[in-house]
């Protein structure tokens, strides 16, 4: 779809991170993005683990499995605003579990070998849905310019752990947040991207980060060029300096009312 036709503009690139760029890793991140009609779309980002060996096919298999599980339901939904989005997200994260584990099984290796994170968002005009399953975020900057963390990365007691979709306490450690309002702006990323986005150990969202994103996002005429353009940025010394892991964004501006 031509930017120039949505009722959003969206954006996105995954890229490895130097460190596994030095070691010939794969980028062991993955994202979908998939509009639905030009006023709705299903975003996905996972993380796959550095411990794991598989950590690429497990965040593959995770975004795949969820956007088309999602998909499946909203063609069979005639009115979204009477979703029941906390069952349908947790529903659609138990399913997505189990289809890493029947993979793991297939392979005859344990699940733990394609572990990962998941982030699962359904945005629409007027609500933003997301599920969380591990570190990463969704921040959005509403109308009125207030920008706000629907999610924010889940750690464990130590430094650099966290919850993956494979955890035996994966659903019970969702975070479920629907978000009613007029949304501007919204980014999603993996957790290469945390400490330059986020104010830790809070999660607030630091705008200076954000802020000149969100108007490349809203200004871009060739949705090729800008990702090329996104690509080159999260490859920048600006970013590399700051983390060598894998990096995944994904941004999206509403057009004005006015240009519809």
């Amino acid at each position: 779809m031509n930017p120039n036709s949505a009722y959003w503009q969206i954006i996105s690139a995954s890229v490895a991170g130097t460190s596994h760029e030095k070691q010939a890793i794969p980028c062991q991140d993955a994202h979908i993005y998939r509009e639905i009609d030009p006023h709705q779309f299903i975003v996905a980002v996972a993380d796959g683990a550095g411990s794991a060996s598989l950590a690429d096919v497990g965040a593959q298999l995770a975004v795949k499995t969820a956007t088309q599980l999602i998909e499946e339901y909203l063609s069979s939904v005639d009115d979204t605003a009477a979703v029941d989005w906390n069952s349908q997200l947790l529903a659609v994260v138990s399913q997505t579990k189990q289809a890493i584990e029947a993979e793991a099984d297939h392979r005859d290796i344990l699940a733990r070998e394609l572990a990962t994170t998941l982030i699962l968002g359904v945005i629409t005009a007027s609500t933003i849905a997301v599920v969380q399953i591990g570190d990463g975020a969704v921040v959005v900057e509403d109308q009125q310019g207030t920008l706000m963390a629907l999610t924010i990365p889940a750690s464990g007691e130590y430094l650099n752990e966290t919850t993956f979709l494979v955890s035996p306490n994966a659903l019970e450690s969702a975070q479920i947040q629907v978000w009613s309002g007029m949304p501007k702006y919204l980014a999603i990323f993996s957790d290469g991207l945390q400490m330059l986005g986020l104010k830790m150990p809070e999660g607030k969202p630091h705008a200076p980060f954000f802020s000149p994103l969100f108007q490349f996002v809203e200004t871009i005429c060739d949705r090729t060029e800008a990702e090329q353009q996104l690509i080159s940025f999260l490859r920048s010394p600006r970013v590399n300096q700051r983390t060598d892991d894998d990096l995944t964004l994904i941004l999206a501006a509403k057009k004005p009312t006015s240009s519809q």
